[in-house]
């Protein structure tokens, strides 16, 4: 674990950099090593002594890491700073935690991990003042949908294996994209009976997409999550029209401003914390994606409860809800957030984000 420090204005910021091994190995399409997942948690003091927490989950392939997040920390808080200190009602504290995100757009575009741990953070500080938990704070249903279960690229054998252990939740996340993934998929349907989902992670090709749409769809699949690169649009339109199954946007919906290109391309978009930057835009980033017709996938990263609890505050607003980071973790350094038998998120009622640091 390593960290920083950044003052500015009333605002104090501590940064940790957390390596927590996987429980099962997880392995995606591209780039990444399977065995630890790096996540960056900040602690966000303010002028009258709370602390709120934050987490961003650096993904490389956004070209942030660890070291790109520490370093433009001082760059966002400064722009937060220059809005002065939080609100003491909610209308003027819903304002200003949208002003406070702005404000670090218009600082630097991109980098959604780092305005993430930073947005978190002021809205689990503005909850606490406010004596609201995240849900009420921010007006979003409090139940939500059930969380799917995600299993990465691994052999047929131990793929299905894992579903079989994971049998109880009520959708399978399946990560494709490997000479296998027939295979795969066919083992897992042997041992679990529910719903399968398919994230590909930009792994496949146009002539792979089209042979294997009629096998999904034959194997009750029911979406498919981002097939082709992202900047492919013409490829995901085409197999969108040739499919049955609702083909969802990923890499290729980053941040809000990318909905209107997709139009007409995919069915869906997945929505992050991590990629469009924290709580405020990924409820700006829902509410045009409804705009524009698209169905809503909300994802997460492998992250621990403190960006899962963020996440789940916005959960009632999708269709599909696949925040299962922290429970691939081997150990959650954080608590306050369960999980029901139904496999939703029980939401933590205390005031702010609710989920505070093992003992």
């Amino acid at each position: 674990m390593s960290g920083i420090g950044v003052e500015a204005g009333p605002w104090l910021l501590r940064s940790e950099t957390h390596r927590i091994p996987f429980r099962d190995p997880f392995r995606i399409a591209r780039a990444h090593d399977g065995q630890v997942a790096t996540t960056v948690i900040v602690e966000l003091d303010d002028a009258d002594g709370r602390t709120g927490l934050g987490e961003g989950f650096p993904d490389s392939y956004y070209g942030e890491t660890p070291e790109t997040m520490e370093a433009l920390f001082p760059l966002l808080l400064g722009a937060v700073a220059e809005l002065g200190p939080q609100p003491q009602d909610l209308a003027a504290a819903r304002a200003w935690l949208a002003a406070s995100a702005a404000a670090m757009h218009d600082a630097i575009r991109g980098h959604g991990a780092a305005k993430c741990a930073i947005d978190i953070a002021l809205h689990d500080l503005a909850g606490q003042r406010l004596g609201l938990a995240l849900p009420e704070l921010l007006g979003t249903p409090r139940v939500i949908p059930p969380t799917d279960f995600t299993l990465g690229l691994d052999t047929p054998e131990l793929v299905a294996e894992r579903a079989r252990r994971a049998g109880a939740f009520p959708a399978l996340k399946i990560k494709v994209g490997g000479p296998q993934d027939l295979a795969v998929l066919r083992a897992v349907r042997e041992v679990y009976g529910g719903p399968l989902r398919v994230d590909a992670n930009t792994g496949w090709d146009p002539a792979t997409g089209r042979t294997l749409v009629p096998e999904l769809v034959r194997l009750g699949v029911e979406l498919i999550e981002q097939p082709f690169p992202a900047h492919r649009l013409v490829d995901l339109a085409a197999l969108q029209a040739a499919s049955p199954l609702p083909i969802v946007a990923d890499e290729s919906a980053v941040v809000a401003d990318d909905l209107d290109a997709l139009v007409g391309v995919v069915a869906g978009v997945n929505v992050k914390l991590a990629k469009v930057g924290g709580v405020g835009p990924a409820l700006r980033m829902i509410e045009r994606a409804r705009e524009l017709g698209f169905r809503v996938f909300l994802g997460c990263m492998e992250e621990t409860s403190v960006g899962i609890a963020a996440s789940g505050a916005v959960a009632g607003l999708v269709e599909w809800v696949d925040l299962d980071g922290c429970l691939l973790l081997g150990a959650d350094p954080f608590s306050g957030l369960e999980l029901g038998a139904d496999s939703r998120w029980q939401l933590p009622t205390m005031a702010g984000l609710g989920v505070r640091r093992r003992a």
